[in-house]
Formats: C-alpha cells, structure tokens, sequence
C-alpha cells in the first residue's frame, strides 16, 4: 500500500487493459482468477487476443461473452506474423463486429526475438493499422526493440486517425515523447515493480496523468511480491501503487485516472 493511501477508505476500482486469460495456464480456475481481480478492486478486464494461435481470439471473445466487465480484443503477436494470412485478417476483421470487441491486436513489431522476418512484421502490422482504422477502434501496439520503425508505421500508415495504446512500454523517455505526440496512451506492467527498473520508474515519473495506463499481461510479468508465479488481474493493484509511489500520490488517484483512460481509449 503506498504511504499516502488511506486503508480506512473505499478503494478506487482499477482496469486490468490488457492480460491473456484465455490461455491454457487459466484453464482450470479462471473462474476463481476473474472472482479474485473483482475482491481485488478490478472491475473491468480486457482478454487480448493473438499471444499465441488464431484461435485465442475466439477463446479469449468466448470468454468474455461469459462474464459482465470483461471485453476481447483480436489481433496477432508480432512473433506469429510469418503465419497471417489474407484469410486470417478477413476472419479477425469479422470478429469486430461483435460488441465486446473494443480494439485491434495485439500486434506490433518485435525486433528482439525476430521469430518473425522484420519486413514480414512489419507488413502485418500495416494490415493491422488499417483495419484499426477501418473498423473505428484502437490499436493495441506490442513493441520492442523497435520503437522508431514502429511510430514510423504508425505516423504514416495511421495519417493521424488512428488511436491506441503502446502496451507493457520498456522504452525510454525518446520513445515515450515520441508515442504521446502520436497520441498513444502508455501501459505499465510488474516490469516497474522490478529492482532493475530504475529507468523505467524515471520514465514513468513524467508521463502525464491523462496518458497512463495499467495492465498485468497475465499470465507474463508478475509484479513484486509475486515474482517469479503466474500472473493475473487482481495483482494490478501493486503496479498501480508503484506508479502511486513513483509519482508521489495515492493508488486511487493513479486507479481513478487510469481507469478513466481506459474508459476513453476503449469506450467501456
């Protein structure tokens, strides 16, 4: 709990943006996972779609018409971009059309692992882009190792109608100017509960209010004390007392802006 936190008074709810619990590492309990984020103060989850097969979006969209307070996204990792085809775009475009559906992806480019060739990525990513901009919903933009080519993208492909949000951000201060002028909002994952994550904390430190953010990436990147288990949407909570922390404040201040974010970018 950060120092300037009350317990006596009623916590400010939070939205985990952005976590994979349609996944196989949830297929026993997630029922009791989704019971867990609501006693921890999440009333809304957003399931992305494309970390792993094509099919996770519809499992991951399955999942949500199961549950009040959850909403789907549909994309591709960049990881898997070698394997979209024409027919897999057109299939993921008509899942949009499904009202739990509040945004593209996730998709991006990834030029750290390269499981995928870069020109393959990034021409997925242009598919992505415009199809964001087809169906009137943001982008949710996977990126490292690669943040110059992929505001690149963004600028041109986008020609300034595109909104969206850089999800689990790394980069440093560069990088994030570079996505605010865009327009984009920041995410935040566990990686800034991290004791190596000095830079990034300094990064968060300055990035306005109105453009953060919060997410777990379940069932990837749990926050300290978690470390190291698997990860899930009621631990959002340390990341947002992090970024409480790191900027001086309450963690309802940090739940109540970053919930009204999401409210804006997603429309839930």
């Amino acid at each position: 709990m950060n120092k300037m936190d009350n317990p006596d008074e009623p916590r400010a709810s939070l939205i985990d943006t952005h976590c994979h619990i349609q996944s196989e590492e949830f297929m026993e309990d997630v029922d009791q996972v989704i019971q867990r984020a609501k006693s921890a103060g999440v009333e809304k989850i957003i399931v992305v779609g494309g970390a792993g097969p094509l099919s996770t979006n519809e499992t991951g969209l399955e999942l949500c018409g199961r549950y009040p307070g959850l909403f789907a996204t549909v994309g591709m990792h960049p990881h898997d971009a070698r394997d979209v085809s024409p027919d897999d775009l057109d299939r993921l475009k008509r899942l949009t059309e499904d009202s739990k559906v509040v945004a593209v992806g996730e998709t991006g480019l990834d030029f750290y692992y390269d499981h995928s060739p870069h020109d393959v990525q990034e021409r997925v990513f242009i598919e992505f882009i415009h199809m964001a901009r087809g169906v009137d919903l943001p982008l949710v933009v996977h990126v490292r190792d690669a943040h110059r080519k992929a505001a690149a993208l963004i600028r041109n492909e986008g020609e300034g109608r595109l909104r969206g949000v850089i999800h689990c951000f790394t980069g440093d201060w560069d990088a994030a100017q570079t996505f605010l002028d865009l327009g984009f909002y920041l995410s935040f994952t566990g990686i800034i509960t991290f004791k190596n994550a000095a830079p990034l904390r300094e990064v968060v430190q300055r990035v306005p209010m109105d453009r953060i953010l919060v997410e777990t990436d379940s069932p990837y990147l749990a926050p300290v004390p978690h470390r190291g288990k698997r990860n899930e949407p009621a631990f959002v909570r340390q990341v947002a007392e992090v970024i409480a922390t790191v900027k001086g404040l309450a963690t309802d201040e940090i739940a109540t802006a970053s919930s009204h974010n999401a409210h804006a970018l997603f429309g839930i």
